[in-house]
């Protein structure tokens, strides 16, 4: 009986998902490095429609602080960086549509100036 029991024991803790990791600390490197190559990304494809020869710049900010997210990236954490990048991405991006395309000309400058803040967050933590 003891036997059976254990291996009912054992049986249910197998089916059970595996547990999750502990989540990124959000003033983490990992974090920062994170959303800030996300926001590089968006204002680089931004550039490709609306100013080209800047996305050579863009690119090049770009790859260092992807260098610099591979550097500090613990093992297994892969979904979890790349969800923030995108979460970065997208909200940067939506800024910029909205600086872009908005007939609100106010709030269009209000998006203006804050997706450049928040680009100019992260190009601060480069080098050159």
């Amino acid at each position: 009986m003891k036997t059976f029991s254990l291996f009912l024991v054992l049986a249910v803790f197998s089916s059970l998902p595996p547990a999750r990791a502990m989540p990124l600390a959000p003033d983490s490197p990992v974090v920062t490095f994170a959303t800030c190559a996300g926001r590089l990304s968006a204002m680089m494809e931004y550039q490709w429609m609306f100013d080209g020869p800047a996305s050579e710049q863009t690119k090049a900010q770009r790859a260092a602080m992807i260098d610099l997210l591979e550097a500090v990236q613990p093992e297994g954490k892969g979904r979890d960086v790349l969800h923030l990048r995108l979460e970065a991405k997208m909200a940067q991006a939506a800024l910029l549509t909205r600086a872009t395309f908005n007939r609100d000309a106010e709030d269009a400058r209000r998006a203006l100036v804050l997706a450049h803040q928040k680009l100019a967050q992260c190009t601060g933590l480069l080098l050159g």
